[in-house]
């Protein structure tokens, strides 16, 4: 995207204290989108692994990291689905018995993160979806937290 909304630069981790101008005035948001013939816009996935909550952008590789460090011996994976008061919310899939949202904010707040980093729903699995590459599968992480709300409502 582009325009006056676009903000004049971004500080970047790479280069601390350098403002970073969007490259000819564009900013890549990582979203995926179709334009209908009237103009209007849907949201249809994202290229970068980023959920928009409240307004904030929320790495969800920051997510897995913190899942992995407190539950090392679990693979883990963290989907968004549309949340209608904060735009997106987390959902944490994992191998670990008895892993909690409660244990995860409590971990969360020990490191002094942000608390938005925390699943809103954690999901305990017998085995985590993976790709041939041994990483998530997270198309199929996606399709299991979508099933759930099926299951339940049967």
């Amino acid at each position: 995207m582009r325009g006056p909304n676009v903000m004049l630069g971004y500080l970047k981790t790479d280069q601390p204290g350098v403002l970073m101008p969007p490259e000819e005035g564009w900013h890549d948001t990582g979203d995926i989108v179709t334009i209908d013939r009237e103009g209007f816009v849907t949201i249809k996935g994202r290229a970068k692994r980023f959920a928009k909550i409240g307004g904030e952008m929320i790495s969800l590789a920051a997510v897995e990291t913190m899942a992995s460090e407190l539950w090392p011996d679990a693979q883990s994976a963290v989907v968004t689905e549309p949340d209608p008061r904060r735009g997106e919310r987390l959902v944490l899939v994992t191998e670990k018995r008895g892993a909690t949202r409660a244990a995860f904010q409590a971990y969360v707040k020990a490191r002094g993160a942000s608390d938005l980093i925390a699943p809103a729903e954690v999901m305990v699995v017998d085995t985590l979806p993976l790709l041939g590459s041994g990483k998530a599968d997270l198309v199929s992480v996606a399709r299991l937290v979508g099933v759930r709300h099926s299951v339940a409502a049967e």
